[in-house]
């Protein structure tokens, strides 16, 4: 069966489309473009009005740009909407991102025929239903990815007043801590040498009494042998943890791991403006945000730290704006995801009356983006001179622990990690 896997969001989008990839490629599939795929799998996103507009996009392309595959969706647009997409055409099977693994494999044995064509719901069989991992029977063989993900944690108990995911995703879950460990070594034995963990929440994982910073202590020993004479163990990047949860254990882990938990935090900051993270609600003060990142930086003054800004929120001012600037400075940021606020229905800040004109907004996005190039210019300066082991993503480029970008040797073997210098 040729197939063609289509994502669209977020990290954990991709990790789980590299999972129904790996399910396919074990089963016999091979990969093809959308025109001459028997299945195509659209990955959904609808955390904004636009990630929505994106989706239902993508499924209409794969429906022009193939008379005959069958198209199947799933995701988060399709957990909240199934009907706009089961009528776009009778080809579109809407299939919940638990029934997957089963869809998919009972897709790959009869290829196009019929034994697929219902999904099968959430519930009975739901443990058989996962989206396969690296650790099941010759998929690491299938990682072609210099750098893999590998999903702990699903869902979000929180409920910023912006974000429709909790309701898409579900209530906060995480991954059993034994099969994280299989996977994981399985991974560094077929030689991959960066994992990343990745979540809705990361940072609210637990597992028999475990949080984040034991299951890394676990990684980091069950993978510590798997590694050839003269190489460097592997290394565990954190995607992304919201601030709250970052506690003493894991800022201690990161302290003394050495650089095999990555030095570089993706530590999500969404506004810089006290009021305005009330209205969000997220959990947190402009001042407590600062004083989280002195701490960090006090214990590890390598730490690189990328965030993400949402501009032009409901009923933000000039001056609010400015103080997100003033936090952004203060935390020398090595990158800002900029975001413009986006209304997503359903939301509460969708609702109010109080909506940020769309040039302010561009204006507001311009001006934090070329903030952001300042500070990332400050962080690369800064580290001039330094030495840091960096990933070899293609011929002659790797990315540094600090994520930046760095030359690499010709002669480097893409996925390989080594020295340089910045």
């Amino acid at each position: 069966m040729r197939f063609a896997v289509v994502n669209l969001g977020c990290k954990v989008n991709r990790v789980e489309s590299d999972g129904f990839e790996r399910l396919l490629l074990a089963a016999g599939g091979v990969e093809a473009p959308q025109e001459e795929a028997d299945l195509i799998v659209v990955n959904t996103c609808t955390v904004t009005a636009e990630a929505d507009k994106k989706t239902r996009k993508a499924v209409r392309h794969a429906l022009r740009a193939n008379a005959s595959a069958r198209v199947a969706v799933t995701g988060c647009a399709a957990a909240m909407d199934e009907d706009a997409f089961s009528s776009m055409d009778a080809r579109v099977s809407v299939v919940p991102k638990a029934g997957m693994g089963l869809w998919l494999a009972d897709a790959a044995r009869a290829e196009t025929g019929p034994a697929a064509d219902e999904a099968p719901r959430a519930g009975a069989g739901a443990a058989a239903a996962e989206t396969p991992t690296a650790c099941e029977p010759g998929l690491a063989l299938f990682s072609s990815r210099t750098r893999v993900g590998v999903k702990v944690q699903d869902g979000c108990d929180n409920a910023c007043t912006y974000c429709i995911v909790h309701v898409a995703r579900g209530r906060a879950t995480s991954r059993p801590a034994p099969e994280v460990l299989a996977e994981a070594v399985a991974l560094a034995a077929s030689g991959v040498r960066e994992v990343v963990l990745s979540g809705i929440n990361l940072g609210s994982y637990r597992w028999e009494g475990k949080g984040l910073a034991a299951l890394l202590e676990e990684l980091l020993a069950a993978t510590a042998r798997l590694h050839e004479p003269g190489e460097p163990p592997c290394r565990f990047r954190v995607s992304s943890v919201e601030p709250m949860d970052v506690d003493d254990d894991f800022a201690s882990l990161l302290a003394r791991a050495d650089g095999r938990v990555c030095r570089h935090l993706h530590l999500p900051l969404q506004s810089g403006s006290t009021k305005v993270l009330r209205e969000m609600d997220r959990p947190y003060t402009a001042e407590e945000f600062k004083g989280l990142v002195g701490r960090l930086r006090a214990q590890v003054p390598a730490l690189s730290l990328t965030t993400d800004v949402i501009v032009g929120f409901p009923g933000e001012t000039e001056g609010e704006f400015a103080e997100t600037l003033e936090v952004a400075r203060a935390c020398a940021f090595s990158k800002i995801h900029v975001f413009p606020y986006s209304q997503r229905a359903g939301t509460p800040a969708a609702a109010r009356a109080d909506q940020v004109p769309p040039p302010v907004k561009a204006a507001r996005a311009a001006r934090l983006r070329a903030l952001s190039d300042e500070l990332r210019a400050a962080d690369r300066a800064r580290r001039a001179g330094t030495s840091e082991l960096a990933l070899v993503e293609e011929s002659g480029r790797a990315m540094t622990e600090s994520y930046h970008e760095a030359t690499a040797p010709a002669n480097a073997k893409p996925g390989a990690l080594i020295q340089v210098k910045l």
